[in-house]
Parts: structure tokens; sequence; C-alpha cells
């Protein structure tokens, strides 16, 4: 996949988010720049590529910055011209799966606060730190009892956010040492299916120089 000088992706290796926008540009064969994000403790917005929360992935494409993983995601399949078929959220037709992508979402969205707060030196013993790891193992809890009937249930495609953000989701949370995974054979065997694919070898979390 050759690099796109108009396109620049901002975030960094080590994050489930932005690993989600480089797994879609490989399957959509759309090639841009990576720019990592040397500090998240910046408040430099120009580190995030603009964007005012300070938050990552961002990418830039003809002038205009997308904000998100989500709708970076779009703006590479508008890009692609691989014909891949794509299973977007807005495709879930039942509670099933739409409940499945909005779980996956916030553990993803949880476990960065987790993260942070420990970059923070915030107390993990605090109610509200207790209470985000009971969230994030609670849904881990359904997303594995449920994930298998949510993908069946899923209309057909070649490329399914659900599964892509799962598949992040799982990873980075072994990767950062979060939640042991033992506890769910059906996200782990998700897991060892989703990584035969070359987009997810090639987009191996790491911590950025």
């Amino acid at each position: 996949m050759s690099e796109d000088s108009e396109l620049v992706l901002f975030g960094r290796s080590s994050s489930h988010f932005t690993r989600v926008t480089r797994i879609f540009a490989s399957e959509l064969a759309v090639g841009y720049t990576f720019r990592p994000v040397a500090n998240l403790m910046s408040l430099d917005v120009n580190d995030y590529g603009g964007n005012p929360a300070l938050k990552l992935p961002v990418l830039q494409a003809n002038g205009e910055s997308w904000f998100g993983a989500a709708s970076i995601c779009r703006v590479l399949a508008r890009r692609s011209g691989a014909g891949r078929r794509v299973v977007w959220p807005e495709a879930h037709t039942v509670a099933l799966a739409a409940n499945a992508q909005e779980l996956t979402l916030q553990a993803m969205s949880t476990e960065v606060t987790l993260i942070m707060a420990q970059l923070g030196d915030a107390g993990a013993g605090s109610a509200h730190a207790i209470k985000l790891r009971r969230s994030l193992v609670d849904s881990l809890v359904w997303l594995d009892t449920h994930v298998e009937e949510a993908l069946a249930a899923l209309p057909e495609g070649d490329l399914s956010f659900l599964e892509v953000t799962l598949f992040c989701l799982t990873t980075h949370l072994e990767f950062r040492e979060i939640v042991p995974l033992q506890p769910y054979p059906a996200l782990r065997a998700l897991v060892k299916r989703f990584a035969l694919r070359p987009s997810a070898a090639h987009t191996a979390y790491r911590f950025d120089p």
C-alpha cells in the first residue's frame, strides 16, 4: 500500500481507535501518511491534527480534518477503489448486533479513561475507577456471550465495523494488560480468526518512539 500525500493520519500505533482506521485503510487499499502523536499529555491542538478535543485519531484530507475513527473509516471507504462491501453500524437491523456495537465502542472509551487515569496517577481505588472497571468487565462478559450470534446477524459483507472494533478492543486489552482475556473464549476465538488477515499483521500494537 503506497502512501497518499493528500491523506495524513494523526494517531498512535498503541491506540485501538487508531488501529481501527489503519485496518480499514489496509483492507480498502488506501494509502496515507502516518503522523504519530508523541505526547498524549500535550495541550497543543496542532499535535492532534486540529482536533479541539485533543483526541485521536484525526485524518487530514484535501484541507479538511475528520475527527474520530468512524468518520475516518467512511472517508477511507469513499476513497477506496477496492470494491469491498463494508457493513456499517446503521446496517444493524436487530438489537443484538446494535447493542454489541454500542458496548464495544463504550468499552473502548472506558479503557482509554482507565489508561489516562493511570498516566495521571489517579487513584485506582476511587469509586469512579471501580465503576469504570466494573462497566468494562460486565461489557466483556456480555460481548463474549453474544458475539457469535451478533456477527451472524450482520448483513453479508467483506468488512464489518463491528468485527474490526471488537478485534481492536480485545487485542488492546491484552496489549495494555488491562483485563486478562482467558475468561472470554468467544472473543479470543474472534481474535484468532481476524489475526490471520494481513491488515491485522500490518497494524500490530507498538509504542511509537
